[in-house]
């Protein structure tokens, strides 16, 4: 019996093991030819044995003024993701309490429709009141997608949550404005987490709007990852390097939020 329980477990390990190294590969090469010159990253030999170098971060940094893209991203993924929540957290709420199915579909459709299809229509309206290259622009291109995505994650948690807890809350004296503040947020931290982890990755990641909006003052960090290549050839030393810089942030991210989220969804609306 032990012999057929522990075969399971050996090929369950196995199979993970299979995915990791399939899943991490690609992030291992990157972070790898990170450190290589041009010559190293185009050969086919020594993928781990080579003499490591700084060039490509410091190219990075001085040549292609890189900290500024890092703040211009921040910026509209803070910003966006920020509106988003202030929206889309009430709307989720009264949505699942009032039980506003179509209109949730209707946000659901917002978010599936390509976000491509507005980008003239962004493009006029923002070139007509002047705000073609501000963050403005770029925050609110970028909430089309954060906004639906939150109230869509939002509405199934809210839904969740026993209307007992607000019931009591209205018992004490709170107000509805007051029960959703002090009781429905607290509670509801793991969604949160999880729907402003997610939205804040998209905008972050976000090329499409940011190549039509954005300009010199607030070209973001895929844009500046673009100019490394060119018709002639493409620097993948600064590219691996850039792709590095672009990745660390979410994946820090991530790391400290991991246990909020796995906490559950349904976690902390009915335990002492």
């Amino acid at each position: 019996m032990k012999k057929q329980k522990r075969f399971p477990r050996i090929m369950q390990t196995l199979l993970t093991f299979v995915v990791l190294i399939v899943f991490a590969f690609p992030f291992v090469w990157m972070l790898l030819a990170s450190f290589k010159t041009q010559s190293q990253i185009l050969s086919t030999g020594d993928l781990f044995i080579f003499k490591p170098t700084f060039h490509n971060y410091v190219s990075v940094f001085q040549e292609y003024d890189f900290l500024k893209f890092v703040w211009n991203s921040f910026v509209v993924a803070f910003g966006s993701t920020l509106l988003s929540l202030i929206l889309g957290l009430p709307a989720a709420y009264a949505i699942a309490r009032h039980h506003l199915q179509k209109l949730g579909l209707l946000i659901l459709v917002a978010r599936i429709i390509p976000g491509i299809t507005f980008l003239i229509p962004w493009f006029i309206l923002f070139s007509k009141i002047h705000l073609v290259d501000t963050y403005t622009a770029l925050i609110l291109s970028h909430m089309l997608v954060g906004l639906p995505f939150i109230i869509w994650i939002m509405i199934s948690f809210f839904e969740a949550l026993p209307t007992e807890i607000e019931e009591s809350g209205l018992i004490d004296g709170c107000t509805h404005h007051q029960v959703f503040l002090r009781i429905i947020l607290p509670i509801s931290g793991p969604g949160v987490i999880t729907a402003s982890l997610l939205s804040f990755i998209f905008s972050w990641n976000n090329f499409m709007f940011s190549v039509i909006l954005a300009g010199d003052k607030t070209k973001t960090l895929p844009i500046a990852v673009f100019n490394f290549m060119s018709y002639s050839e493409i620097n993948w030393g600064a590219l691996m390097a850039a792709a590095c810089i672009i990745t660390l942030p979410v994946l820090v991210i991530a790391l400290v939020s991991q246990r909020y989220v796995v906490s559950g969804l349904s976690a902390g609306a009915v335990k002492g």
